[in-house]
């Protein structure tokens, strides 16, 4: 175990109750959380991390609804495909069509979305893709990838460098990262105000193991690079509106705050959108799950009734 990750709080409780499993899609396989019983909900988590970051959220909201929290290709225990010279393979559109094979296979048509970061932009092209497919949505911490590049400003560049950085050609930030995996995680996720703070010893431990790997490197750099290549030509292709209600959460302390109306961005890629700035930086499944909690299950819960 890393040293930072050995200092960390330890969480009194880590997925108790879920099963690991390995759900096979026709690219490959997919690692996959799940636990509890009742309507599907689908939680798609962000970069750096895995599905460990929903460890403070799920417990909870699998009270009442089967939550299945997957690592998305390129990251954690999933598929890490070959790229191509359009990085097709990291484009949110192929990421959505993993999680609807994993939805299938585990028997399930209609489901909810909670979603951080970059799993927010593949729960963004699955909507679009498959409306049918989706409830609702919810989001942390994001706007929309094209909008966000769109209007994006030299304080939101210095602020989110790894935007730009990642983009560069292979190998050169693979090349950086790989010299000393951790260093770069723990700066790059502790840059926020609240630090290290919001990461407990079990899901820290996972996602600097996990990102130690060569292949997590690069897929996670092929992720930005499709989402400032492909993913805009897909939006630009696309230009209706998710016509499911949205609901979009972001840090007081963070870039979104600081830099774009996240509210108007999305009502510019959806029809029913409704959120708020919630106290927390970045990562506010882990900074202060209870307040996610508490809004997304009233907005679920809208849904149900």
């Amino acid at each position: 175990m890393h040293p930072t990750a050995a200092a960390a709080p330890v969480a009194p409780a880590f997925f108790d109750g879920f099963e690991e499993r390995y759900v096979d899609t026709p690219d490959g396989p997919v690692f996959c959380r799940v636990g509890g019983t009742g309507a599907p909900l689908l939680l798609l988590h962000g970069y750096p991390q895995t599905s460990a970051m929903w460890h403070a959220v799920a417990a909870d909201l699998a009270r009442d609804h089967q939550v299945i929290c997957p690592d998305l290709r390129g990251y954690g225990r999933s598929l890490k495909p070959a790229t191509d010279a359009s990085h097709a393979p990291y484009s949110k559109r192929a990421m959505a069509g993993d999680m609807i094979a994993v939805m299938d296979a585990l028997g399930h048509d209609r489901f909810l979305i909670g979603s951080h970061d970059r799993g927010s932009r593949v729960a963004h092209r699955l909507a679009a893709d498959h409306p049918a497919r989706v409830r609702a949505l919810a989001t942390l911490d994001i706007a929309p990838t094209r909008e966000m590049y769109r209007d994006a400003d030299s304080g939101f560049a210095h602020t989110y460098w790894h935007w730009y950085w990642l983009t560069l050609p292979h190998p050169f930030p693979e090349t950086l990262i790989g010299a000393d995996p951790a260093y770069f995680w723990l700066f790059k996720c502790g840059a926020g105000k609240a630090g290290l703070t919001p990461f407990v010893q079990q899901a820290l431990d996972e996602y600097l193991t996990c990102f130690a790997d060569a292949g997590a490197i690069h897929g996670a750099c092929e992720d930005y690079r499709a989402a400032a290549a492909i993913d805009i030509a897909h939006d630009d292709a696309d230009p209706s509106k998710l016509q499911m209600p949205l609901l979009a959460l972001w840090g007081k302390d963070g870039a979104i705050e600081r830099h774009f109306d996240c509210l108007a961005l999305w009502r510019e890629r959806a029809a029913d959108v409704r959120g708020w700035a919630v106290p927390g930086g970045h990562y506010l499944a882990e900074e202060c799950p209870d307040t996610v909690i508490a809004a997304w299950r009233d907005f679920f819960g809208q849904i149900a009734r």
